[in-house]
């Protein structure tokens, strides 16, 4: 489908050289010289690859959106490098390396369900849950009196990635997180 730039929302997914990149930011500028016209300017990342580029066009232009599919699918495990994933509607497993899957990594604990990304029967991307909650592995102790709004201390989770979290969180709480800025949310109780 094609659509007009001033439509792009952050979020879509345009074809651009024949590849899926996916507006990660948008913005649109009017110049103040007299008969200038809009420009719509637009951060967007590459699906397959993983680039990023800044891309700009003039009001009016057009730009073919990607046809994608987005299908419920399960994190079954890790093997090696690889990530196996469970299709939930043909019940088929799908094998991504450690590049395609990218910083979603940090986040897959085992059943975890999420929408896979599919362009021209291959799968591009992961939609994770908005937040996941994950078990504190390691971080220094807490310190007495501490509160909500106390400073932040580094802790390790079950997946391997670092959190900022609060200085009275201790080691074996689950704490939910923010999938897209791996951001601490709350304690899980």
């Amino acid at each position: 489908m094609i659509v007009n730039v001033t439509e792009i929302a952050r979020g879509d997914i345009l074809v651009i050289d024949g590849d899926p990149w996916q507006a990660t930011e948008v913005t649109s500028q009017t110049p103040s010289a007299r008969g200038a016209s809009l420009l719509v300017k637009a951060k967007v990342k590459n699906l397959r690859t993983g680039q990023t580029l800044a891309k700009t066009w003039r009001g009016g232009e057009t730009v073919p959106t990607a046809e994608v599919d987005q299908r419920p699918a399960q994190f079954l495990y890790r093997q090696g490098g690889d990530f196996v994933f469970m299709d939930l509607g043909s019940y088929d497993q799908i094998t991504l390396d450690a590049g395609r899957v990218g910083d979603a990594a940090g986040y897959l604990l085992e059943n975890l369900e999420l929408r896979t990304v599919v362009f021209q029967e291959r799968v591009i991307a992961l939609n994770l849950p908005l937040t996941v909650d994950l078990t504190i592995e390691d971080t220094n102790p807490p310190i007495k009196g501490s509160t909500a709004q106390a400073q932040l201390k580094p802790a390790r989770v079950e997946t391997g990635i670092t959190v900022m979290v609060p200085a009275y969180i201790e080691p074996g709480e689950r704490i939910r997180v923010d999938t897209r800025d791996g951001r601490f949310v709350e304690r899980v109780r």
